[in-house]
């Protein structure tokens, strides 16, 4: 019977070009499928046949069985089994039989468990793609070299666990595995594969690891021509520039070791409390506390690669991937790697990619703010910054330009993502010499006349939505205005028939509720003017940057003010009528009130924060000047 086990050891990591992917993946285990059942009958040999009793017992876990057989053929336990090449372990071990594989082993000696299948490969290298890290630490157990045999294409055990991201087993692994495997003066490539593929998998801890005992794999290439650095640059998230916390996960991510030990004690106390809601923010606070345990990693792993790079002429530099990485870091906004290789390399702050493109015009190509404001706040040095493309495109027309989905769709709502564009456009404006405002690019287009074609459909997209988000608002807003005016003329309780006073007037609810009465019917009764003013504008570009945002803000402001007095003014109204009678009901009238409001404030308020600090707020510049 045969075994046919295609693609164990698929490479985790994309290429950019075709070519390397291709190569890469033609150095994994894959066994092609035979042709026809004549072709696997033409390949059996009669061993095979002898020990198919073995093979069915060992691949159906029925230990029992295998170990009758292998009392009667002792060297069975050594022996290929399948077509493949393979042992009773292979089989075993491909299964994931924990059991199975610690009871072989035990019947095993050291060379029997170096034997390979006709691959190159061991069980241990099986077991390293499988990830049970039982199965690995039993062959370990029985022969320590087992981590130093390469398959046929040069990888050692660990390596093959980390192409495939397996993190416990690339730890246990490294842990036994003999340090001279890595050095990059007398191993092969495995310890700069090694390092690339644990930054790919984000298993950080054996990456620095790693480094601080190597420095040189810093900057080595791999077979395929990637870097350390080439590979960071692809991992915005693992960088604190590259993700953003609640209030409180920030608090949590600004205290030391000790505070977060302090932090999960106190958690522990208050589960046992109150078990169903604090079991969620511990565990969220431990994923935090990862992510920043994992971030101090990724810094340290900079460092030493910064320290290394800075000693490298302009030739290495180029060969070690240095430019390449940091205008690939500006381009996913890692602000962290840009400004460690400008530190270490000051002159790499006017290096050009392919395009002619700078480090600054890299980061206003993609928004990348953070970027943007690094090299800004550097002084006189970003006036010989070039300030052509091959396009003859100034840094103006590269902000006129319409930002890539990926940092529009971080905007919500049509109209905002339209504000930003134009505080982007605004920004560079202030950057750039008077004279290329009007500069025309290759193709006869001033950046002010490309903004307006680059933006036109934004502009009709934040002229809907305005509209949309207006007359929903309005809506409500007309409706309180015409209940609170209603409400006014309908006091409660009635009035006195001889005089027409209200005839709770001098009761301190009665006060509560007029005056909250008619502050819910002022701001609604303004939310309405101020909605329908949005109804009615012209909707130009320039529009948007203040004047719309701004009747927005005001007009849900009004409308959220509204709503709230709205509920306080019904609340003092059930008190004054039923406050003879059931004065109990204070407390759930005052709950109950507060649920829309409550409701309101989970909707739409962070509409109206997000609107405040993009419009007054200060912004995503200036940060760096």
């Amino acid at each position: 019977m045969t075994i046919v086990f295609n693609g164990i050891l698929a490479i985790s990591r994309r290429r950019s070009t075709s070519s390397v992917l291709t190569e890469k993946m033609s150095s994994t285990y894959i066994t092609p499928r035979p042709s026809s059942t004549e072709e696997v009958t033409d390949n059996l040999r009669e061993d095979y046949v002898k020990y198919l009793p073995l093979y069915k017992a060992v691949d159906g876990g029925e230990w029992e069985s295998a170990e009758r057989f292998l009392a009667v053929h002792p060297d069975a336990v050594r022996a290929k089994i399948t077509s493949l090449g393979q042992t009773a372990l292979h089989v075993a071990t491909l299964n994931g039989n924990v059991v199975m594989v610690e009871k072989l082993v035990q019947l095993m000696s050291k060379n029997d468990l170096q034997v390979t299948d006709n691959h190159g490969i061991t069980a241990l290298s099986i077991a390293a793609v499988g990830g049970i890290t039982r199965i690995a630490e039993a062959m370990v157990n029985g022969n320590r070299g087992l981590v130093c045999i390469r398959n046929s294409y040069g990888y050692i055990p660990v390596v093959v666990a980390a192409i495939r991201g397996r993190k416990d087993m690339v730890r246990f692994l490294y842990s036994v595995t003999p340090l001279v495997e890595f050095n990059p003066e007398i191993s092969n490539n495995n310890g700069v594969t090694l390092l690339i593929e644990t930054i790919s998998a984000e298993i950080y801890d054996v990456a620095l690891n790693l480094l601080q005992r190597f420095p040189r794999l810093a900057i080595t290439k791999d077979k395929f021509g990637e870097t350390a650095l080439s590979t960071l640059a692809r991992r915005p998230s693992a960088f604190p520039s590259g993700s953003q916390h609640s209030i409180w996960a920030q608090w949590i991510y600004s205290k030391d070791d000790t505070d977060f030990w302090h932090v999960q004690c106190f958690c522990v106390i208050v589960y046992v409390v109150v078990f169903w809601l604090l079991r969620r923010i511990a565990w969220r606070i431990q994923q935090v506390y990862q992510k920043k345990l994992v971030r101090i990693q990724v810094i340290e792993i900079l460092k030493v690669i910064c320290s290394e790079i800075e000693k490298l002429d302009e030739a290495h530099l180029q060969e070690a991937g240095v430019y390449f990485a940091m205008h690939r870091a500006a381009k996913f906004g890692i602000v962290e790697i840009v400004d460690g290789i400008i530190d270490s390399i000051p002159n790499t702050l006017y290096a050009l990619d392919e395009n002619g493109q700078s480090i600054i015009t890299v980061a206003i190509v993609h928004r990348q703010h953070k970027v943007f404001n690094l090299i800004y706040g550097m002084g006189t040095k970003e006036s010989y910054i070039m300030p052509f493309d091959k396009q003859q495109n100034t840094m103006l027309h590269l902000a006129a330009m319409l930002s890539p989905y990926s940092q529009l769709s971080r905007v919500s709502g049509a109209a905002l993502q339209m504000q930003r564009e134009l505080q982007w456009f605004k920004e560079v404006e202030k950057f750039v010499p008077p004279k290329y405002k009007e500069f025309q690019n290759s193709n006869g287009q001033t950046p002010q006349t490309l903004f307006t074609e680059a933006h036109r459909n934004l502009v009709k997209d934040g002229e809907k939505w305005m509209k949309d988000t207006a007359t929903s608002c309005m809506v409500v807003a007309t409706l309180i205005a015409t209940i609170m005016f209603t409400a006014a003329f309908t006091m409660p309780g009635g009035n006195n028939s001889d005089t027409g006073i209200p005839i709770f007037l001098h009761t301190k609810a009665f006060m509560i509720f007029i005056i909250s009465d008619a502050f819910s019917l002022f701001s609604s009764t303004t939310s309405v003017l101020m909605f329908l003013g949005i109804l009615t504008s012209r909707y130009a570009e320039e529009d948007f940057l203040v004047s719309l945002p701004k009747r927005l803000i005001i007009g849900l402001a009004t409308l959220f003010f509204s709503v709230a007095t709205m509920m306080i003014a019904f609340g003092a109204t059930l008190f004054i009528v039923l406050h003879h009678r059931a004065k109990w009901t204070a407390i759930p009238v005052t709950l109950l009130g507060s649920v829309p409001v409550a409701l309101f404030v989970l909707l739409q308020f962070p509409l109206l924060v997000d609107m405040i600090v993009s419009t007054y707020g200060s912004g995503i510049f200036g940060l760096g000047k």
